[in-house]
């Protein structure tokens, strides 16, 4: 891996220890060399895991909607900032730079983008690792719900296995750049999802 992109709130929600994970993980990204890919902001976890990183010496790329940029208050410190024009364009660009994927605690906007994440995945238009660090619990409920999806057979247990969680930053990290892909047959490109 060369770039991990963050998906995470851009609130901190009521956990300070949300906020303290999300500074360690940018941290950690920079000091194994790798580039933090994320969402542009400097509120919440958002801001957390980018000052974690520029706090460290890590390169930062910040990718944000022209529409986002008061109203999540872009962040003017990154190594690049990329204002683009539409929240599609910024989950493409995303993904495109990144060579593996992590959700912090957040809300429906992370769950949305690591879920497209893991369905592209699931479909063979990327093999990157994708991967929950959770935080205090904060995954469970979710983790929960998967593994009973996959009970009642509408997961697929090869899809689950493809996702990664674990509680600490550091060992997910090893274990997404150690992460080799099931999938053999890619169903779709980029350009059809």
């Amino acid at each position: 891996m060369r770039a991990v992109c963050v998906y995470c709130g851009s609130n901190d929600g009521t956990n300070p220890g949300y906020r303290a994970a999300a500074r360690a993980l940018g941290a950690e990204i920079a000091n194994r060399g790798l580039r933090l890919v994320y969402g542009g902001a400097r509120n919440g976890l958002m801001g957390a895991v980018a000052d974690g990183a520029l706090a460290a010496g890590g390169q930062v790329t910040g990718i944000i909607p022209h529409a986002l940029v008061a109203w999540e208050q872009a962040h003017p410190d990154l190594s690049e900032q990329l204002v683009v024009d539409s929240m599609r364009a910024r989950k493409q660009a995303m993904a495109d730079r990144a060579d593996g994927f992590i959700a912090l605690p957040g809300g429906i906007g992370t769950l949305e983008e690591i879920f497209e994440m893991i369905s592209w995945a699931q479909l063979g238009v990327h093999h990157k690792p994708c991967a929950f660090l959770d935080v205090e619990g904060y995954w469970d409920p979710l983790i929960r719900f998967l593994d009973y999806s996959v009970e009642v057979g509408l997961t697929r247990s090869g899809t689950r296995k493809m996702l990664l969680t674990d509680s600490d930053h550091k060992r997910l990290l090893t274990r997404m750049d150690n992460y080799r892909s099931p999938v053999t047959h890619r169903w779709l490109d980029a350009a059809q999802t």
